[in-house]
């Protein structure tokens, strides 16, 4: 069966990335950038918080390995669904929490999914579920940033714990 992607904003890319590599079926991960109004968005255009995108990552998996609907209960896991444009001390639309889907059967799970999570959670989830338009990679020395700078702070600090909570191996 052939793969498929899957496009989600939930804060800073680098910890996103770093948890969805770590899932079985998963075979790729890319930060990158979404959401917005501005052509070939860089990272600095994006922090400014003028582009109109988000931070995302968009993932290549095997649904025959791991489905969308599984990925989607990783997504809440891993972040706060119910923070307006933060993530921790990120703040700013580039940060929001976002589902982007691919085709009309992703939109609908992403509700149902997040309809489930609603149910867990006492605040309600601000997470946006809205069509895929065009994206754009992230530089070069975003791509694996946890897997190459573990010893970083952001790094020790934010992925390292959220990996240990999920019980992902660091």
């Amino acid at each position: 069966m052939a793969s498929e992607k899957a496009t989600l904003g939930g804060g800073c890319f680098w910890c996103l990335e770093a948890v969805f590599q770590r899932i079985p079926g998963v075979s790729r991960v890319e930060s990158g950038y979404t959401g917005g109004r501005t052509e070939n968005p860089t990272y600095r255009d994006v922090c400014a918080g003028t582009t109109g995108h988000a931070e995302v990552v968009q993932i290549e998996f095997d649904p025959a390995v791991v489905s969308f609907e599984t990925l989607l209960e990783t997504f809440w896991a891993c972040h706060d669904p119910t923070t307006l444009n933060r993530q921790g001390a990120d703040t700013g639309t580039q940060y929001r929490s976002a589902i982007f889907f691919h085709d009309d059967k992703q939109k609908a799970t992403a509700i149902k999914s997040r309809e489930k999570a609603q149910t867990e959670l006492s605040d309600p989830i601000v997470t946006e579920i809205v069509p895929l338009t065009k994206y754009y990679p992230a530089e070069d020395y975003h791509q694996n940033y946890y897997n190459d700078n573990r010893t970083a702070g952001y790094c020790q600090v934010v992925i390292r714990p959220k990996l240990r909570k999920l019980q992902m191996k660091e």
